[in-house]
């Protein structure tokens, strides 16, 4: 006759080789759907505002449409996905300047595909009082990327 500790071992060990089966199964799963990747298109409508502050500070304003697809990265184990807008610009000071200007969170595929009208949602601001001169001698920031 086996002792409680055999059968603890047993039932234990079979519930361990399936909870590995199961892990196993999943993390497969979400590789094997060939889906498109997502997509994304951001265009600079307009340029509403140029502000300089007193304290040194430049900022502006800009109107953005917004389009993208989503949907390909929704598998059957994401609840949401956080998106944001980054800016990017150069100034002699620094070479490069990264700014998040939006970003919103997608809870569903029902809301992955979307086209937005909007004005950048966090202030574009360079603190040495550069911007203007960058964004006026390329008519808006060198790019804008989707991430």
């Amino acid at each position: 006759m086996h002792s409680y500790g055999y059968r603890a071992n047993g039932v234990l060990s079979l519930s361990l080789t399936i909870l590995a089966l199961l892990c196993t199964v999943a993390s497969l799963s979400g590789g094997i759907l060939n889906l498109p990747p997502p997509s994304a298109q951001v265009e600079v409508v307009n340029i509403n505002w140029f502000q300089k502050h007193r304290s040194g500070n430049d900022e502006v304003s800009l109107t953005l449409n917004i389009s993208a697809n989503l949907e390909s990265l929704f598998t059957w184990n994401t609840k949401q996905i956080f998106v944001f807008l980054a800016a990017e610009y150069e100034t002699p000071k620094n070479s490069l300047n990264q700014v998040s200007i939006w970003d919103g969170i997608i809870p569903s595929i029902e809301q992955a595909k979307f086209r937005i009208n909007t004005i950048n949602k966090y202030r574009l601001a360079d603190q040495v009082r550069l911007l203007f001169s960058t964004i006026s001698a390329t008519n808006g920031p060198r790019s804008i990327k989707p991430l």
